[in-house]
């Protein structure tokens, strides 16, 4: 047992300097990550600790694709695309939180909610990052009204797609955790297809009138898009 958790500190805490090392997360966003990522390993095992991983790299990847082009646009990520704890938790806490359930019901349903909240994560994480590039004329989700990329509530055709991508590539490191595969890939996908538009909606009402900030918005998206994967399952499983 005591071996095993010091493996998993050596493994996260060398993810989260390489992290910093590479200037995705500076050294709080670092310390947190590796917290997190502890919590989640120790949770939920290896598989959801591997899609959070594929999260994690995707996002930079993401982040760091055509980012001169990017800040040209003023679409940028801040800080040079280098992120903070704020962010770690804003996309990671949600996960954690149902995480937790799971690992005390030991209940299915809460393995759907858990990879839905980092599908949530990792697709709006793709449909910003890369729909600022790809996306055509985006429109403000609410109204249909065109805005400039990277404006919050922004939506286009190609953001939808990376959507659609971000959240199906997190839901196979689920399916050997439950018998129900068809149901907890459908709910995890479409949940956490559902969690991005949230997202959308959440950034051009409550963000835009300083309700909310960027992490909060993610960690609100990701909560809700987790508990609408945990929905799906419950319902068609």
């Amino acid at each position: 047992m005591l071996e095993r958790v010091a493996v998993d500190i050596v493994v996260v805490a060398g993810l989260g300097i390489g992290s910093y090392k590479f200037k995705a997360l500076d050294a709080k966003g670092a310390i947190a990550a590796a917290l997190l990522g502890l919590a989640v390993i120790e949770l939920g095992g290896v598989y959801p600790f591997a899609a959070l991983l594929t999260f994690v790299v995707l996002g930079v990847l993401a982040t760091k694709y055509k980012f001169g082009e990017k800040a040209k646009l003023g679409a940028a990520q801040g800080r040079g695309g280098i992120r903070s704890w704020g962010n770690v938790l804003g996309n990671g806490l949600a996960a954690v939180i149902f995480l937790a359930f799971e690992h005390f019901s030991q209940m299915d349903v809460f393995w759907a909610a858990s990879f839905a909240a980092i599908a949530t994560a990792n697709g709006d994480t793709l449909a910003s990052e890369l729909g600022k590039i790809f996306g055509k004329s985006p429109k403000l989700i609410t109204t249909l009204k065109p805005v400039k990329p990277g404006v919050n509530g922004a939506v286009s055709l190609a953001g939808e797609v990376f959507a659609v991508v971000g959240a199906f590539v997190i839901a196979p490191f689920a399916l050997p955790l439950t018998s129900e595969k068809v149901a907890m890939l459908f709910a995890i996908t479409l949940g956490g297809f559902i969690g991005v538009n949230l997202d959308s909606l959440i950034g051009a009402t409550l963000e835009n009138e300083g309700i909310t900030n960027n992490n909060s918005t993610n960690f609100l998206a990701s909560l809700l898009g987790g508990f609408i994967g945990a929905v799906l399952f419950y319902l068609i499983a």
